[in-house]
């Protein structure tokens, strides 16, 4: 707004102010730059964000408006507003008022990693917060985690059962300190402290329970370590022994840990990465970042990451874990060590034993982890709102998310257009919720997969707590297409009691919604949905689909020619099934028994033979044939966790480079289907040779994919392309695809801002019920 009056009279503004501008340093932000210009007024919080009232002659209320819109660090301005108001007498005082009430329209501000100048603070021997665990500033810390409820005040945190001491109250009131209305600050006099505990959860009497733990760590101890969001199960990276014993008392066989390093010199050893992957592990956010491994790193760092070609590493981003790497290094002063290389190596794994959701507090600690973990190092400052590590890879244009949580969760969305608000449930893997209001969505943090009791509880909870601090009521329901997905049935029940309309949306269609929504495309796309299986318009299972959508709309174009699914779900579990289904179709069916020896290769091979629709439903399913390959080139039978098998057949094929598709390898039918029993043939015939026979795979599929959609865009009149499903989770798959559809004159859309697979999935069904005329 430009202020149109004399400029030597005194004029008055009230601004208004949306976006992510609480806890994060905005009111002393405005305080101070207020102060410099000699306005009077005030600033406060409210639940729509921040109110400024301004006072002050015309040049100097110009200078303020323009300077707002260069915020601190963590603030994000989506909307200013400023109204003239009538001047008042002798106002030429600038204040902080209390936080005002009103209609919650503000946002949660997500954890942030500790800053540069409160680690100064941190390795300072003469700071009175040297190596306490819990400092932090305007400009770091917790906020999500620790929010009962908006406006983020005091009050309203679980700091609130820690009264401040005279020195962190000096600087909590004082406008010139860093720490001016840091909803978080303490110190040793009056804050949290740290305990260590034994296997039974009592209290170790250790003189320093960092430097008592790391010994533990040390000596192939595995330890439960209380973080921001929860608890992670920690222990030496390099010790094989360690590492095996938490697989097994974890029960989780071979899906890759993650790690975590002092800083990227100390990762330089075992991974290699680009200069985008290191910013974007030196984020604020402090994703786990999925990077290359060096040659020799799985010899050192046996069973942390067996069978794939990434290792997914993190930097630390709590003063706990910067103290542990800390002692590791002999308590240097100051932060030069900080940019040295340390041998220090930790397993920083989710504390989820059967993958039931992440521990937040130390009773529950004690309970669920007996067994596991050999002792806990917790804190008395609680966990409000349970939130897992954000996951993330660089695809080869920009980073995408794998899982997305701590530090991005629940950061609002943008979306092409407002609509009603909605309470959009997710699918049954991988869940998360969405909430929207106007044109934003919030995305709620990685729930989990919905198969055991307490993960349902939790999507329930995740639910009872969004609505309650964003204050948003829904006018519709969204769900999965599913009826028996423990999602559906509560998105049913909520819109019952609340006589809501609950709109169940296919699956596919929500993956392409999703990426719709995120890139603000409010016209027809092309979507190409490949995932594991999602329930289609016919009752069957999809996977492999061809989408014309827009908005609520969309039509089915083609799919995969389908292949069976021997023994139905555990086809999945079982990737030699899949390869018995294609040497079945192949007619090629006697050779399973000898392909693959055990007592059930006949079984299957004669249930595959009597063409049961029960027991071997069809699927379209893009993740079968993945496994089908994998099997038939002896890369992996059977399956720990979900995508192991497409994930090992990319890592082995990036060790053999570039390679031609094989042009006679896939047909595509006048109804629309792409077969690709061709691929599944030759590769059958080239199982001695299974990393050239991956990458055939990987350019094959690619050049099928480019050329099926793009004779369908140029039929359908479409110029965007939007790629979702967890098989999008591929690299090579995508970067070859992104590389034929861009040269064929496509525009490709890809998910930024969720993840592809099914922890996307709530927001496209959020933005198909917005725009659904019912």
């Amino acid at each position: 707004m430009t202020v149109t009056a004399r400029s030597d009279a005194p004029q008055r503004l009230t601004i208004q102010i949306r976006g992510q501008v609480q806890g994060v340093g905005f009111r002393p932000f405005v305080y101070r730059l207020a102060r410099e210009l000699n306005l009077g007024g005030w600033v406060r919080n409210d639940a729509a964000g921040v109110t400024i009232e301004a006072q002050g002659p015309v040049p100097r209320l110009e200078q303020f408006l323009t300077a707002l819109r260069q915020p601190p660090p963590l603030a994000r301005i989506d909307a200013l507003r400023a109204t003239p108001l009538p001047a008042q007498a002798e106002d030429d005082d600038f204040t902080i008022q209390a936080s005002g009430a009103g209609s919650v329209l503000a946002e949660i501000t997500p954890d942030t990693a500790v800053c540069a100048e409160c680690l100064a603070e941190l390795f300072d021997p003469a700071d009175r917060r040297y190596r306490y665990p819990f400092l932090n500033c305007t400009h770091c810390g917790p906020r999500y985690t620790i929010t009962h409820t908006l406006p983020y005040d005091r009050p309203n945190t679980s700091m609130a059962s820690f009264p401040l001491c005279p020195d962190c109250a000096r600087e909590y009131h004082d406008p010139a300190d860093r720490r001016f209305h840091a909803q978080p600050v303490a110190c040793p006099a009056c804050g949290p402290h740290l305990t260590l505990r034994d296997v039974c959860g009592e209290p170790l009497a250790v003189a320093d329970p960092i430097a008592a733990a790391l010994e533990r760590l040390r000596n192939g101890a595995i330890l439960a370590i209380k973080g921001l969001g929860g608890f992670h199960l920690a222990c030496d990276a390099r010790a094989a022994a360690a590492v095996a014993q938490l697989r097994q008392r974890k029960q989780r066989e071979a899906k890759p840990f993650a790690v975590m390093a002092a800083n990227p010199a100390s990762l330089t050893p075992w991974v290699e990465f680009r200069e985008e992957e290191r910013r974007l592990l030196e984020t604020p956010e402090r994703p786990i970042v999925l990077l290359a491994k060096r040659p020799g790193a799985d010899a050192v760092l046996d069973g942390v990451a067996p069978g794939v070609d990434r290792l997914g590493v993190m930097l630390p981003y709590t003063p706990l874990h910067y103290l542990l790497f800390h002692e590791a290094a002999g308590r240097p002063d100051g932060r030069d060590w900080l940019a040295r290389p340390w041998p220090l190596l930790l397993v920083m794994t989710s504390a989820n034993p059967g993958g039931e959701p992440l521990v937040i507090d130390d009773a529950e600690a004690s309970d669920r982890l007996a067994g596991i973990a050999d002792g806990f190092l917790t804190h008395d400052r609680p966990i409000v709102a349970r939130c897992d590590d954000s996951v993330l890879h660089w695809n080869g244009t920009a980073p995408a998310f794998i899982r997305r949580a701590r530090g991005y969760a629940p950061r609002r969305i943008a979306l092409p257009a407002p609509g009603p608000s909605v309470l959009a449930c997710g699918g049954w893997l991988k869940n998360t919720l969405c909430l929207t209001r106007d044109a934003q969505a919030y995305l709620s943090p990685h729930i989990g997969d919905l198969d055991n009791a307490a993960a349902c509880r939790a999507l329930e909870e995740m639910a009872e707590r969004l609505l309650d601090t964003l204050r948003i009521v829904p006018e519709r329901v969204a769900c999965d297409r599913h009826p028996d997905f423990h999602s559906s049935r509560f998105a049913a029940a909520f819109a019952a009691d609340r006589d809501l309309l609950c709109l169940p949306v296919q699956h596919h269609h929500a993956h392409i919604a999703a990426i719709a929504a995120e890139h603000g495309l409010n016209r027809p796309v092309l979507g190409l949905a490949l995932d594991g299986v999602g329930l289609g318009d016919d009752g069957g299972s999809w996977g492999g689909e061809l989408l014309w959508v827009n908005g609520a709309d969309y039509r089915r174009l083609g799919h995969f020619a389908p292949l069976p699914l021997p023994g139905g779900d555990r086809a999945a579990r079982e990737p030699w099934r899949m390869a018995a289904a294609a040497l079945h179709a192949l007619g090629r069916g006697a050779e399973i028994p000898r392909r693959f020896p055990g007592p059930l290769a006949e079984p299957v091979r004669r249930l595959l033979e009597r063409g049961d629709a029960t027991h071997c439903p069809p699927a379209s399913s893009a993740g079968r044939v993945f496994d089908a390959a994998a099997a038939l080139l002896g890369v992996r039978l059977t399956s720990d966790y979900e995508g192991q098998a497409a994930m090992e057949l990319e890592a082995l094929a990036a060790t053999c480079g570039p390679v031609a598709p094989l042009p006679d390898g896939y047909s595509m039918t006048t109804g629309g289907q792409l077969d690709l029993l061709p691929l599944l043939a030759w590769l059958a015939d080239h199982a001695a040779e299974p990393a050239q026979g991956a990458a055939r795979f990987h350019a094959t599929l690619a050049l099928a994919l480019a050329d099926w959609a793009t004779q369908v865009a140029r039929r359908e009149g479409v110029s965007d392309i939007a790629l979702g499903g967890g098989c999008f989770l591929n690299r090579l798959l995508s970067g070859q695809l992104r590389n034929v559809l861009e040269a064929n004159g496509l525009t490709v859309h890809e998910a930024r801002q969720a993840p592809p697979n099914d922890g996307g999935l709530s927001l496209g069904q959020a933005w198909v019920a917005m725009q659904s005329q019912c």
